[in-house]
């Protein structure tokens, strides 16, 4: 496919997304003062010129391809056992990746190159994704008295390990002209960084390795290299005929069996990373086995018992049942109640409110707009997160709003500096606090909008429009593998979003033409 030129608009779009206060890069230059110098329209032009040139001759400047690493203890641990590193790229080269990063997604999005099962890393999917996909495959198995198991799977080292050769010929693949391919092979390689380690700096090292991590190209990058893989992998299991679906959020995979025996989902999971255990060789990969985990999900009221799946054969452990499981930042139970999730990310909430205690007691102190808006942006954003996998049509309520309803009282009683005894309704009015239901009203109403505004390659748009291939692995949990009583029997966010595209809604296409980055 041809490469379109870059305009003056989408580089300011770019930059106006971008944060003042980001560390900045080897050139020690910040966002703001790029944004400054690009109001000029003859710096923007000169920019422009350079990265047209670069992308048709195929090269990537040596100055963009220094930078510099700083090495941190991952949170809540003190030693550096397990660091995590920070990359620091210079700001100019990071706005044309980002840039760059933009084409390649939608290019690739609109000609559905990727697999539809990757919800990481890529524009239109997200988190939340994986969350209202997962809990609907779930309660889909549960209206046709199946049982749900799933196998976690994380990709050690996956940024760094991409091969070169491999992922040329996977660009070439998707559709790229042979400029972009030679971009691409001069962009990958001759990379140099040096440390910062506490006080610390270490001379330059080669870094001829993977993708480069912090660069705005290392989302899609990887991404169409794990599409291919994941392509095979589905493809073996069909042949094998082995009932199983994939979903991938960048290197973290999940397996979902569905079955009416915990043996036979067992049988089918072993299989299953057997497979993926030998493919992941050959693409120059490998599974970190301590991180394998495995959940069984039932509404059984009795004694819960599932066996164990044993994986010592393929080099990993024997997996245990834990109460609950943390995926992605949700906590599920076996019985998708959700309680866990919700006290967990409501306790956060009583932390954060008691930490902004401190800020009212500093020289200046904070007046009742500020706590307000304290409280929006902070507090709610993080006891509502995910609130989609619970907040839906006929769904048991009173623990959730009860919970949530006690941490909006204790910020009313903040915000206002009012006793304890006083009265909700009247501190909440006071407060200018929207009742906790009626807000999650309208955020859940809001996000079934959303949802309907996805492309229609996106998973949960072909899950209810029925626009995956007739070969994909989803097709017995997708609606239309449902009878009429099921439909009416299964409930979630999606099938409240399904029903909204029932109602006469403006069509709205995201990947139209029309929208494509360039000129």
């Amino acid at each position: 496919m041809p490469w379109p030129t870059f305009s003056k608009e989408e580089f300011r779009l770019v930059l106006s997304n971008c944060n003042n206060s980001s560390v900045p890069g080897p050139d020690k230059l910040s966002w703001g003062y790029l944004k400054c110098i690009f109001k000029d329209d003859e710096c923007l032009n000169i920019i422009i010129s350079i990265v047209n040139a670069c992308i048709e001759v195929g090269h990537w400047p040596s100055h963009f391809k220094k930078s510099t690493t700083v090495v941190i203890p991952k949170p809540n641990k003190k030693s550096y056992n397990s660091p995590k590193a920070i990359v620091l790229l210079n700001i100019v080269g990071k706005l044309i990746e980002k840039v760059i990063g933009e084409h390649l997604q939608f290019h690739v999005a609109s000609n559905n190159f990727i697999y539809p099962c990757q919800l990481g890393g890529l524009k239109f999917k997200s988190t939340i994704d994986v969350g209202i996909t997962l809990t609907y495959i779930i309660c889909s198995g549960w209206v046709k008295n199946l049982s749900t198991s799933t196998l976690v799977f994380d990709i050690a080292q996956f940024f760094p390990s991409l091969n070169h050769c491999l992922l040329f010929c996977i660009i070439k693949k998707a559709g790229f002209d042979n400029q972009i391919v030679l971009f691409f092979s001069n962009y990958l390689v001759n990379r140099r960084t040096n440390y910062y380690w506490n006080n610390f700096m270490s001379s330059i090292f080669d870094v001829n390795v993977g993708v480069g991590q912090g660069s705005a190209l290392s989302p899609i990058l990887s991404a169409l290299y794990l599409s291919s893989l994941i392509y095979i992998l589905e493809k073996c299991l069909k042949i094998l005929k082995i009932p199983i679906s994939i979903i991938s959020f960048v290197n973290d995979g999940l397996f979902i069996s569905q079955s009416k025996s915990f043996d036979i989902s067992n049988s089918c999971l072993f299989y299953s990373y057997n497979i993926l255990f030998n493919l992941l060789k050959k693409f120059s990969l490998v599974v970190e086995h301590f991180k394998t985990e495995i959940f069984h999900f039932n509404r059984s009221c009795g004694t819960f018992n599932p066996p164990l799946l044993n994986l010592s054969p393929l080099g990993s452990n024997i997996l245990h049942l834990n109460g609950t499981w943390k995926y992605l930042g949700f906590i599920f139970d076996r019985k998708l109640t959700f309680h866990q999730h919700v006290n967990f990310y409501a306790n956060k909430s009583i932390s954060t409110v008691k930490c902004m205690k401190i800020i009212s007691h500093s020289n200046h102190g904070i007046n009742l707009f500020q706590k307000c808006l304290l409280y929006r942006s902070c507090i709610l954003s993080i006891i509502l997160y995910s609130f989609q996998l619970w907040f839906y049509k006929h769904m048991p309520m009173s623990y959730h709003l009860k919970t949530l309803g006690k941490i909006q009282r204790q910020a009313a009683i903040w915000i206002l500096g009012a006793f304890k005894m006083s009265s909700l309704y009247n501190i909440k009015a006071i407060a200018g606090l929207v009742p906790i239901h009626l807000h999650l009203l309208k955020l859940d109403g809001r996000s079934q909008l959303c949802t309907n505004k996805l492309p229609p390659s996106h998973l949960i748009q072909s899950l209810i429009k029925l626009y995956l291939n007739t070969n994909s692995c989803f097709d017995a949990v997708s609606l239309n593998s449902l009878t009429n009583r099921q439909c009416v029997l299964v409930k979630g966010h999606l099938i409240d979003s399904a029903n909204i595209f029932n109602e006469c809604l403006p069509s709205f296409d995201s990947l139209n033409p029309e929208f494509s980055p360039g000129l």
